[in-house]
């Protein structure tokens, strides 16, 4: 595939080898089969979030022989892949999780106190253990309220996710919870499909905006 793929890894690969460098074709002699041989990359970077082990993502093409994975397909597998690009995909990580939570406060907890609201929307760690206290406090008082209830917990388990976990899979599940709640209680049909879409097209905008700025401070 000449056009570039997604594909997160931790430090290393999967299996203990180091990164190639950008450019170098990596090659699998084994079986070409998804989820069990083969090198993996997704069309999409939110679905390559979905098998994400750490926080490095990398822009790929693949060659050779290729198998799609999933209906609709989630991910290829194939017989080569070499790196593009790379980010630290950390920050990003962060910033989706916590933009997915404020949208879903916005929606459902307009009375939020300010730092929350604050929290969610700069990442400031000084304003983390405040916001959650403040939010807590509410979600005890308002516990009847399902709407709310949600809400609350889409946006905490995304402020969570971006003060530690967002690296990995917490931040898509995160991401996922909140998209649920910001749909409202139609979650489950064409409103959901609806914020499904917008939050993998707010990941994808944001991901290539970090591999643009990246490219573009190399070339400085």
């Amino acid at each position: 595939m000449k056009r570039s793929l997604y594909h997160f890894t931790g430090d290393t690969l999967r299996d203990g080898r180091p990164i190639p460098k950008p450019g170098v074709w990596l090659k699998h002699d084994g079986p070409i089969v998804p989820c069990a041989s083969g090198l993996h990359a997704s069309e999409h970077p939110f679905d390559a979030l979905t098998f994400a082990p750490g926080k490095m993502l990398h822009k790929v093409q693949l060659r050779g022989e290729i198998t799609a994975h999933g209906n609709p397909t989630d991910k290829h597998c194939a017989r080569e892949r070499r790196i593009v690009a790379t980010i630290d995909a950390e920050n990003v990580l962060r910033c989706f999780a916590r933009r997915v939570a404020l949208a879903a406060v916005k929606r459902h907890w307009p009375e939020a106190p300010r730092v929350v609201v604050e929290y969610l929307k700069t990442g400031d760690e000084t304003k983390r253990a405040a916001a959650g206290a403040a939010a807590w406090a509410a979600a005890r008082a308002a516990a009847r309220d399902a709407a709310w209830a949600a809400a609350w917990d889409a946006a905490w388990d995304a402020a969570r996710a971006a003060a530690g976990a967002a690296a990995r899979a917490a931040a898509r599940d995160a991401a996922w919870d909140a998209a649920r709640a910001a749909a409202g209680a139609a979650a489950r049909d064409a409103a959901w499909d609806a914020a499904k879409r917008k939050q993998r097209d707010l990941f994808k905008r944001m991901v290539n905006k970090e591999f643009k700025k990246q490219s573009e401070l190399k070339e400085a």
